[in-house]
């Protein structure tokens, strides 16, 4: 078939890659964000997308907006069959789904119906789901509730970020939605109706979704840590300042601290919170690169007189 990529960041590189490489299928054109300021410096670069269809010589449309005029004659011109789409990150309008005959083909990073939206790893990681998958769909103007054409499932492991799973599920995903394009051309694949049950949504986390709550329990922290790494990052004020959290671990053997409350020993620290005591593995404070928390309480010269979290 003839298809047109929609995708921009890293984890849709693998799917990109995937359809190039099948050589049962044309890559016509890639859609992707506009070019954005990144990095501390904001210099403006391409989306990964970009970069990587540029380097195999594919077209690149970057519309601001998927609904405007030029980009959906453009697109009407290439005239693809089907448009697979991997975190593209806009919203598409009826008239650019209508003009491939089969549609446009999500691969979405759940088991649907569960975690529609925008962040489905991070939520399933809140929510401490043992399993977890990806799930190709044909899009409708609802929030990913379209019809069905395969999924795939991934076990969630005990020490898992968001980042960690997101990777696993990119590699795993790509060969999912590269079945679902020869699926579709040779006839073999129907898209079934989503059930009605078991539907949860996943919106963007925020920055300050991402702050942490020392009252809450041990097992809550240590989920939104992971949930939060690397994006938007999981964090904590000490003294006044910001401190990042990378990694946490859930210390059920230590009571007695005070939500926030440091405890500091020559190799770990750790800190109070709602339930049981945490051990912080890494932080990361401000203008500094991510440090082990043990080196930072030295330098800091942290003391049971401080708290995390103001």
């Amino acid at each position: 078939m003839k298809l047109v990529f929609a995708g921009t960041p890293e984890v849709a590189v693998p799917a990109l890659d995937a359809l190039i490489a099948s050589g049962r299928h044309e890559v016509a054109g890639v859609v992707t964000r506009p070019d954005a300021p990144a990095g501390r410096g904001r210099r403006v670069v391409a989306s990964p997308v970009a970069e990587r269809a540029r380097e195999a010589g594919i077209e690149v449309l970057q519309p601001a907006r998927p609904r405007e005029p030029a980009f959906l004659d453009r697109l009407r011109e290439i005239g693809p069959d089907c448009c697979p789409v991997v975190a593209y990150g806009a919203l598409l309008p009826k008239p650019a789904l209508d003009i491939p005959r089969h549609g446009w083909v999500n691969l979405h990073f759940s088991l649907l119906p569960a975690w529609r939206g925008a962040a489905p790893v991070q939520h399933a990681l809140l929510a401490g789901d043992d399993v977890t998958g990806a799930t190709t769909f044909r899009i409708e103007e609802g929030l990913d509730s379209g019809p069905t054409y395969g999924v795939i499932t991934e076990e969630i492991r005990p020490k898992d970020t968001s980042g960690d799973l997101l990777t696993r599920l990119a590699l795993a995903g790509a060969g999912l939605l590269l079945a679902t394009m020869d699926g579709i051309e040779d006839g073999s694949l129907r898209a079934v109706p989503q059930p009605a049950e078991g539907v949860t949504t996943a919106p963007k986390l925020t920055v300050e979704d991402a702050a942490v709550d020392w009252s809450a329990p041990a097992l809550r922290i240590d989920r939104q840590v992971r949930a939060c790494t690397p994006a938007p990052g999981a964090w904590t004020t000490f003294r006044g300042e910001r401190l990042k959290l990378r990694q946490v671990t859930p210390a059920p053997d230590l009571d007695g601290l005070a939500p926030g409350e440091p405890a500091v020993g020559k190799r770990a620290v750790h800190v109070g919170t709602g339930s049981h005591a945490v051990e912080l593995e890494w932080v990361q404070p401000p203008g500094k690169k991510p440090m082990r928390a043990a080196d930072w309480a030295r330098g800091a010269r942290v003391t049971s007189a401080d708290r995390l979290g103001g």
